[in-house]
């Protein structure tokens, strides 16, 4: 499960699980219920401690996969669950998007569907060089992206990235990435949570609750759209 580690500096929260380099239950992080809870248990965290304390958050992963996204095993067994559960992940993103810390996503693997999307609501980006792809696969699969979704990418890509990148399913590595500005830096495995930790290091003076509100207000139409319940016409 999602756990939480705290430096002089900065926050560490990672997607995996504390121990293990693959959780056998959930090796590609998905996002199951209790794995939402866990991720928003540690964004309240470092929330509440971001009114006063002056600390950047890292998101990053252990394992292969930084995250593949939304837990289709769950989807497939719950379709009546669907529009909440969607709900859920917007709340996630809405979350990380409006804390009032300086948040950088070290994008460790795969990065696919609603994990490539959970990436763009750090403020800053960056992604191993040897391994792994950002992707939106909905539709090669079929799958339709909520109004939410819609919306975050459209306000985080630019306009040709959104439309090659949610029309195709083009899989990016991290050099593709950055030309595409869907990333700020490709690094090395060895050297990303530590590009991180100090790209966030030097945002850290800026943490406190005039940060969570400047961000709500460059963010606010998508902050809005991700607010709105999914229908179940989404079906």
């Amino acid at each position: 499960m999602p756990f939480l580690r705290e430096s002089d500096d900065v926050y560490e929260l990672y997607l995996g699980t504390e121990g293990v380099e693959l959780d056998e239950t959930n090796p590609e992080n998905r996002f199951a219920l209790t794995w939402l809870d866990q991720v928003n248990a540690a964004l309240d965290e470092v929330a509440a401690a971001g009114e006063s304390s002056k600390k950047g958050l890292v998101i990053t992963a252990t394992g292969k996969f930084f995250t593949n996204g939304l837990d289709t095993d769950y989807i497939f067994a719950h379709g009546d669950k669907l529009p909440g559960y969607l709900d859920s992940v917007h709340a996630v993103y809405t979350k990380v998007l409006t804390l009032p810390v300086a948040t950088v996503a070290a994008i460790n693997g795969h990065a696919f569907g609603a994990g490539a999307m959970l990436a763009l609501c750090a403020d800053y980006r960056v992604m191993r060089t040897e391994r792994g792809f950002w992707s939106l696969p909905e539709a090669a699969l079929s799958m339709p992206f909520t109004a939410g979704m819609a919306a975050l990418l459209r306000t985080r890509l630019t306009d040709a990235t959104a439309t090659e990148a949610m029309l195709t399913s083009r899989r990016y590595g991290a050099d593709d990435a950055v030309a595409a500005a869907i990333v700020d830096e490709a690094v090395p495995a060895d050297d990303l949570v530590a590009r991180a930790r100090a790209v966030a290091g030097e945002r850290a003076a800026m943490a406190g609750p005039t940060l969570a509100i400047i961000k709500k207000g460059l963010r606010q139409p998508l902050l809005a759209t991700l607010a709105t319940q999914v229908p179940p016409s989404l079906l």
